[in-house]
C-alpha cells in the first residue's frame, strides 16, 4: 500500500520528502557518530549541536551539488554509488570545517579525529540505503500483478535491460531466466533465477509460462530456431528483441519486443560482404539490370545504388513492377541528393532491337540478367513461353551485350537447374550451358558467369507469404509433401552474393552460393503456425487451431533440391561462394539444336519442345549420372 501511494505522488513532493529524510538522517548521524566514538550519548555539548545543525541545513545542499536529487529512484544505476560517495564526502568536509572554526574560537574544545570517519560511513549507509529501500518499495509496487507470465532467454546485458524495461512498463511478470552460459546458470538476476537451456521444458511447464522473450541479439539462426521450436511446442508464444545489426544501426532498441519472424530462423548466419567485391563492377560504371522489378532484380537495384554506379538502367517487361522500383529508387536518390543517373526501360529481353538500343545508348558495362519466368507449375503448362524467355531471352541479352562492348554479364540462375525435373529448371540449366558455350567459343571480350542459389525468403510466389496468408485466414495450410525440403536465403544476402560472385568471375564460371542446411517445408509450416500463436491440428492434437493438408507433389517439382551437378564446388576467395565444375555442350554442337528448338517454339509445338530440351539435357550431361534414359526425370519431358 505504501509503495502504491509513493508511486502516485508528484515528483516535487517526492524530492521534498527525500530532502527532509536526508536532513534528519545526517543530523542524527552526527550525534550517532559521537555516541559511538565515546560509547555514550550523555556528553553532547554545544559543538555537537553546531555540527548537527550544519548537517541538517547544509547536508542536503551538498547532496544536491553531487546530483543525488536528479536521480530517479526507480532507475538507479551504477553511477548512483559514485554520487553517494561524493555527496557524503562533501558533507563530511563541511562538518570538519565547521568543527575547525568552532574549536579555533573556543579554548579547550575538542574534536575527535575518528568522528568524521564514523560519520562518513554512517551517512553513506543511511543516504544510499534509504534510496535502495525506496527503490525496492517502488519496484514492488510497480510490479505487474496480472501481466503475462514470462521468461527471458538470455541473462546478458540485453536480457537484464529488457527485464528492467518490462518492470517499469508493468506488462510482464518475469518468472525465470534461461542462459547457455554455465557461469550464469544457478545465479539470480534482479531476484529471478537463471536456469540452463536444458531446463526449458520443465520450467515453462512447471511455472505455466505464457511467453518466452528472446534476448539473444547475436545468437545464430540455428540456435534461435531450436529455442523457438521447443517453446512453441509447449504452447508458449515467443517474442524477441531486435537483432544486433538492428540495434547497431539505430533502427531499434533492446526493449522493443516483436514477434519472431520465420525468416530469422532459416538458412545460415549471413556472411559479412566484401566491400571491394561489391564495388568492383559497379562503382562509377554504367549498369543494366534486366527483370529489375522482380524480387531479386529489385533488390539488386537497391544494392547497386548503394555502391555508386554512374548510371543504373532498369529494364522490365512489367509496367507496374518497373514503375514501383523506379519510384522507390528515385525517392532514395533524392533523399541522398545523389547524382546517379536512373533510367527505366519498358521492354522484353527477347526483343533484340530494344536490347541493343539500350546497351548502345547507355554504354552499358555491367549487366545483371535477372529476367525470367520462375514459377514451376505455370512454366510447366506454358513450355514455349518458358523456353522463349528463360533460354532465348538469356541468349539474346548475352549476344547483344557481347557485341555492344558490355564488360561483365552475370546470369541469375537457380538450384532448380540442377538435374531438373521441370521445364522451368531445364530452361535455366540450358541458359547456363548456352552461356558457358558462348564464353568458351570466344570472339568477344565479355566476361560471362552464372550465379546459382535456392529459394529466397519473401520473394513473389514464395511459400512463406502463402503460408502466412493461409494462417491469417485460419487455415488450412497446404503443403505438397511431408518430406519436401528446400534451401532458403534472404533476398538482400542473395543480391549481395550475386554481385560479389560476378566480381570474381574470369569467364564461364558457375558460382554456387552456400545456402546452409535445407529446411523441411512441413517443419516450416508448423513453426509458422506456432509463431502465430496457433496450434497445429493433427492426430496428436485433434482440437488444434489450424490443419495442415498435404496436396501432393505438383508436376515438375522435386522433393529436394541440389546446388551442383557433378561434385562439391571448389572454394573461392569468398567463404560462402563456391565454384561449380558443370558440363556443357560446345557451341558448334549446341547451336543446331537451339535452331531446332527455336523453330519448335515459334510453331508452339509443345511435344517437340519437350523432346528437344530433354535431348539437350541428356547430351549435355546435366542429369545423365543420376537419371538415365527412361527414368522418371527424362519421362517428364516426353509426356
Amino acid at each position: 500500500m505504501l509503495g502504491a501511494h509513493l508511486v502516485r505522488l508528484p515528483g516535487r513532493i517526492k524530492i521534498g520528502l527525500t530532502v527532509a529524510a536526508d536532513a534528519l538522517f545526517l543530523a542524527s548521524a552526527v550525534l550517532l557518530a559521537y555516541g559511538l566514538r565515546h560509547a555514550s550519548f550523555e556528553k553532547f555539548g554545544v559543538l555537537q549541536v553546531w555540527l548537527a545543525a550544519s548537517a541538517l541545513i547544509l547536508g542536503p545542499g551538498c547532496l544536491w551539488l553531487c546530483g543525488l536529487y536528479r536521480e530517479i529512484t526507480r532507475y538507479l544505476g551504477p553511477e548512483f554509488v559514485v554520487r553517494v560517495v561524493k555527496g557524503c564526502a562533501l558533507v563530511t568536509l563541511v562538518l570538519i570545517a565547521t568543527a575547525f572554526m568552532y574549536t579555533a574560537t573556543r579554548e579547550g574544545a575538542e574534536f575527535p579525529r575518528t568522528m568524521p570517519v564514523i560519520f562518513f560511513l554512517l551517512s553513506m549507509l543511511g543516504v544510499g540505503g534509504m534510496r535502495l529501500v525506496a527503490r525496492w518499495v517502488l519496484l514492488r509496487a510497480a510490479r505487474p500483478k496480472h501481466g503475462s507470465r514470462a521468461a527471458i532467454y538470455g541473462a546478458g546485458a540485453a536480457g537484464v535491460g529488457l527485464h528492467a524495461a518490462l518492470a517499469h512498463a508493468g506488462t510482464h511478470q518475469v518468472l525465470a531466466y534461461f542462459d547457455d552460459s554455465p557461469g550464469l546458470q544457478g545465479r539470480h538476476v534482479r531476484g529471478v533465477p537463471v536456469h540452463a537451456g536444458l531446463d526449458l521444458q520443465r520450467v515453462i511447464a512447471g511455472q505455466s509460462v505464457e511467453v518466452l522473450l528472446l534476448a539473444l541479439p547475436s545468437a545464430s539462426r540455428t540456435r534461435r530456431r531450436q529455442i523457438v521450436e521447443q517453446a512453441t511446442k509447449l504452447g508458449a508464444s515467443v517474442l524477441t528483441v531486435p537483432t544486433l545489426s538492428e540495434i547497431q544501426d539505430g533502427t531499434a532498441t533492446v526493449d522493443q519486443l516483436r514477434p519472431v519472424r520465420i525468416e530469422e530462423l532459416l538458412g545460415r548466419p549471413p556472411a559479412q560482404p566484401n566491400q571491394e567485391l561489391l564495388r568492383r563492377l559497379i562503382a562509377g560504371k554504367q549498369v543494366l539490370v534486366t527483370g529489375a522489378g522482380g524480387s531479386i532484380g529489385s533488390e539488386l537495384c537497391r544494392r547497386i545504388i548503394a555502391n555508386d554506379p554512374a548510371t543504373l538502367v532498369l529494364l522490365d517487361a512489367s509496367e507496374q513492377n518497373l514503375y514501383e522500383i523506379e519510384r522507390e529508387l528515385r525517392e532514395e536518390l533524392a533523399r541522398r541528393r545523389s547524382s546517379i543517373r536512373l533510367e527505366a526501360v519498358l521492354a522484353s529481353v527477347c526483343d533484340e532491337v530494344a536490347m541493343e538500343r539500350v546497351c548502345r545508348t547507355h554504354r552499358v558495362q555491367t549487366l545483371y540478367h535477372a529476367a525470367a519466368y520462375k514459377h514451376v507449375p505455370i512454366v510447366e503448362r506454358n513450355e514455349c513461353a518458358g523456353v522463349e524467355t528463360n533460354l532465348f531471352g538469356t541468349i539474346t541479352a548475352a549476344q547483344v551485350a557481347a557485341r555492344t562492348g558490355v564488360e561483365s554479364f552475370v546470369l541469375i540462375s537457380t538450384d532448380k537447374a540442377v538435374r531438373p525435373t521441370s521445364v522451368m529448371g531445364t530452361t535455366k540449366r540450358l541458359a547456363e550451358m548456352a552461356l558457358q558455350a558462348m564464353q568458351a567459343q570466344g570472339g568477344h571480350r565479355m566476361t560471362i558467369c552464372q550465379v546459382r542459389f535456392g529459394n529466397v525468403l519473401g520473394s513473389s510466389g514464395s511459400v512463406i507469404p502463402l503460408f502466412r496468408e493461409q494462417i491469417q485466414r485460419g487455415g488450412p495450410v497446404t503443403v505438397t509433401h511431408a518430406d519436401m525440403v528446400r534451401y532458403f536465403m534472404t533476398i538482400p544476402e542473395a543480391a549481395d552474393l550475386v554481385i560479389q560472385a560476378g566480381a570474381m568471375a574470369k569467364g564461364g564460371e558457375v558460382f554456387v552460393l552456400d545456402m546452409g542446411e535445407p529446411v523441411r517445408i512441413d517443419d516450416l509450416a508448423r513453426n509458422m503456425i506456432r509463431l502465430a500463436g496457433r496450434s497445429v491440428r493433427d492426430a496428436a492434437n485433434p482440437h488444434g487451431d489450424i490443419e495442415i493438408i498435404y496436396t501432393g507433389v505438383r508436376p515438375g517439382e522435386k522433393l529436394y533440391e541440389e546446388l551442383f551437378i557433378q561434385s562439391a564446388p571448389a572454394p573461392t576467395a569468398h567463404p560462402t561462394i563456391g565454384l561449380g565444375a558443370e558440363p556443357f555442350l560446345p557451341w558448334p554442337e549446341l547451336e543446331p539444336q537451339l535452331s531446332r528448338l527455336r523453330a519448335a517454339v515459334d510453331q508452339h509445338d509443345q511435344p517437340a519442345v519437350r523432346q528437344i530440351i530433354a535431348h539437350l539435357m541428356q547430351a549435355g550431361g546435366s542429369f545423365a549420372q543420376r537419371a538415365p534414359q527412361g527414368s522418371r526425370v527424362t519421362q517428364n519431358f516426353h509426356q
